[in-house]
């Protein structure tokens, strides 16, 4: 029989995420520091409307590009917390989470053969969506001691006349990295004087510890017109199972991003919007709350890891810490593979998140204290077995 499958997605490797995590769901008395999942309730207000939603019956689809309400939300949203304006008409639509919104940019923009820069370590969804894209990706390893943030001389160091566009993934996934507004006016006037686009992912945009606002480089001269905006409900709002994201931009770019969308998905979950519309509007104290408990975790976590000596710079997002275990002379894998076997605690490997990533943990804090602790106190004997 001929082969059904298709080499580019026989070629594409699994996450490095799900490994480890399929491996703990089957092991007794095991902890997992691994899922990047919110463990709060989702607040109950946008609950509470959703049931609404489904006993008056609102359970037909939406216009592919979402409620009305919600679109228009959306744009107050932004409004009021990043300066950002957009219209809801025909700048914004509605994606099945952040990660539909991802491929659908890099699909509605991507010719084969033109290049993508893609800053490592970071999410796993960006190289795959690459490749099916048939684009070319190319990878900037970002640096420890720079914070993991993008310099100006490594983003021109990348660029070639291929180049058309670059993610940009603050705050970041696995590191907890995030990029200051003046970090972002640097690389912005090598991103115009380049001509290239820049896909910004700013899903964890709500969880920043720095004392100051997220800054999202479409707010900075010139970058709108060159910029799509990703964002969604999964993490700030703690509502990842909703499976609700959105992505606003360029007329021309959303208007192609769309037509994808309407054929692959037909509109995101219905019941979703209308809860999501609640979530923009009244739920600002109960993100503020789950951020405030996520900011004492953090601190926690990192202070374990130098107390046990081992080398962690301060994350400013997200809810990851990224400890380095060079020192013990092992693999991430192996370090991993062996705390998950004689201490039950499941960590991912920096390397799921690009090959940069290796001699790094990434390890969450979307935990309970009272279960980050048990977990921090087992590998800390772990730590000085070694």
């Amino acid at each position: 029989m001929r082969n059904p499958l298709s080499d580019k997605v026989m070629a594409i490797k699994p996450s490095g995420i799900r490994k480890f995590f399929d491996i703990v769901s089957e092991m007794k008395d095991a902890i997992s520091l691994g899922v990047g999942e919110p463990d709060f309730d989702t607040p109950w207000p946008i609950r509470e409307e959703a049931i609404y939603s489904l006993e008056k019956g609102r359970t037909f689809y939406t216009s592919n590009s979402g409620l009305k309400e919600l679109k228009e939300e959306i744009c107050r949203y932004l409004k009021r917390k990043y300066e950002l304006e957009y219209s809801p008409a025909n700048e914004v639509f509605v994606t099945v989470g952040g990660s539909e919104a991802i491929d659908l940019a890099i699909r509605a923009m991507i010719n084969p053969g033109e290049e993508i820069l893609i800053p490592q370590p970071c999410y796993v969804s960006y190289l795959p969506c690459t490749q099916l894209a048939d684009g070319v990706p190319v990878f900037i390893n970002l640096k420890e001691e720079n914070e993991f943030r993008l310099t100006p001389a490594e983003l021109e160091a990348a660029i070639t006349d291929k180049t058309k566009i670059l993610v940009l993934p603050f705050p970041n996934n696995p590191t907890g990295a995030v990029m200051t507004r003046s970090d972002l006016e640097k690389i912005a006037k090598i991103i115009i004087e380049k001509d290239i686009f820049v896909i910004s992912d700013e899903i964890y945009s709500e969880l920043t510890y720095t004392g100051e606002r997220h800054v999202s480089i479409a707010e900075l001269p010139g970058m709108k017109e060159r910029t799509i905006t990703i964002n969604g409900f999964s993490k700030g709002f703690a509502m990842t199972g909703w499976r609700l994201g959105y992505a606003c931009g360029p007329e021309l770019i959303i208007k192609q991003m769309l037509k994808i969308h309407q054929f692959a998905i037909m509109c995101a979950p219905t019941t979703s919007q209308y809860a999501a519309v609640i979530a923009l509007r009244e739920c600002d104290d109960a993100v503020a709350k789950m951020m405030k408990a996520y900011d004492q975790r953090r601190r926690y976590v990192v202070d374990r890891f130098r107390g046990m000596g081992m080398d962690c710079f301060e994350p400013y997002g997200a809810f990851y810490v990224f400890p380095s275990i060079k020192k013990f002379g092992m693999t991430s894998d192996e370090f991993a593979t062996k705390l998950l076997e004689t201490k039950k605690v499941a960590v991912v490997p920096g390397t799921a998140f690009g090959d940069c990533g290796e001699g790094f943990l990434r390890i969450s804090y979307a935990y309970s204290l009272e279960n980050l602790k048990t977990a921090l106190d087992r590998i800390e004997e772990f730590v000085k077995e070694l």
